[in-house]
């Protein structure tokens, strides 16, 4: 029975390229549904702004009259300026197990990026490094962070046989605070302090939070201007993200650390979202946005969203300040397990960091390559 195709063109299509994710994973415990709205967002030109800098494309797969896949394809241009490689992106690829399937939904992302003049495909990749990045490749047992992907094991199978090979990898840990490693921060934290006489920054409320909204995006610039699948936030893109984001954090599991009148580095703790967000079931109507605040005001698991320090303080310890702090803001709150985001596994000093926890290396997701 052959596959057909469909260019995503017009809302019906964008709806279905969001609901068919969910018919995927009906009934996974662990797979952790967006938000539509947002996934709508992100495929539309007029309020996603990565698509001023980026070509995309998007397609649904039908067999027997049903839809069973979805592929998008992205050319993030000044990602490829930065590197000086012609690279097209894999995003947001969704199908039942079914080898036919995933044939026709990746021949028709590698024809058109070929068709574009690029040389190698990688992904899954979004984009921008905050979109959905990797596949997972190990955890599938675990829940889902909201800042992170959820996989069937078959997707990786169905990589490997269509001859990508392994580019880079994030490691995800889940962390439980003990009085060793958390009374080591609190005393280095202190030193620091002392030693260099940095300030931290507290917040009550979203308010008090407001004025650091950009400052973030510009410490993000500066820190990750080296880091794989990274390019520059522009004032659009800062925008963009500090709507989505901004508007969900609760305040006290935030920090920045100043050195004088500058913001030097951050933490970005999000109470984990992740049950409230299957119980919302990608809605904020009529019962998800009770879910999310709920979990928002009580949280039992804390997510290290983002973190971010300016280059030249990567040395002084600026990192050590943050995450004492956010430590001590959970233990008051009775809270002692941290689920982190995703890091390259050769970032050996904040790896060796987390291992001074009580932990566990749960989750691996790949970013795979294929020459075109």
């Amino acid at each position: 029975m052959s596959v057909d195709m469909r260019e995503v063109t017009t809302p019906a299509d964008a709806k279905q390229f969001v609901q068919v994710q969910f018919d995927i994973y009906q009934g996974n415990p662990y797979w952790v549904p967006p938000m539509i709205s947002d996934e709508r967002k992100s495929l539309d030109p007029q309020q996603n702004p990565a698509w001023e800098f980026c070509d995309a494309k998007f397609w649904l797969a039908f067999k027997d009259g049903k839809c069973v896949g979805r592929i998008g394809a992205i050319i993030n241009k000044p990602y490829n300026e930065k590197v000086g490689e012609k690279l097209g992106r894999i995003n947001r690829l969704e199908f039942f197990d079914d080898a036919e399937v995933f044939d026709a939904l990746l021949e028709q992302a590698l024809s058109w990026l070929r068709e574009k003049g690029m040389e190698k495909v990688h992904g899954p990749l979004g984009f921008t490094n905050l979109d959905t990045q990797g596949l997972l490749i190990e955890g599938f047992d675990y829940l889902q962070s909201v800042a992170s992907v959820y996989h069937h094991p078959y997707y990786k199978e169905h990589f490997e046989r269509a001859g990508f090979e392994k580019e880079r990898d994030w490691v995800e840990f889940r962390l439980t605070l003990t009085d060793r490693p958390v009374n080591k921060a609190k005393r280095g934290a202190e030193l620091i302090i002392k030693r260099y006489g940095f300030e931290v920054v507290r917040f009550k409320n979203r308010e008090e939070l407001k004025p650091y909204g950009k400052k973030v995006f510009d410490v993000l610039n500066d820190a990750f201007q080296d880091l794989p699948y990274v390019t520059r936030f522009s004032d659009k893109m800062t925008d963009y993200y500090e709507k989505k984001y901004f508007s969900i954090l609760n305040p006290r599991y935030v920090r920045v650390v100043k050195d004088g009148e500058k913001m030097i580095g951050f933490v970005v703790g999000m109470p984990s979202l992740s049950e409230a967000m299957q119980k919302a079931g990608g809605r904020l109507l009529p019962f998800g946005w009770w879910h999310i605040m709920k979990a928002l005001k009580h949280p039992k698991v804390i997510d290290t969203l983002l973190t971010g320090v300016l280059h030249d303080y990567h040395a002084k310890g600026v990192a050590v300040i943050l995450y004492a702090e956010l430590q001590n803001e959970m233990l008051s709150n009775g809270i002692n397990t941290i689920e982190t985001t995703g890091i390259f596994e050769d970032n050996h000093n904040v790896i060796s960091n987390w291992k001074n926890y009580e932990n566990i290396q749960h989750k691996r997701r790949r970013c795979y390559v294929k020459e075109l």
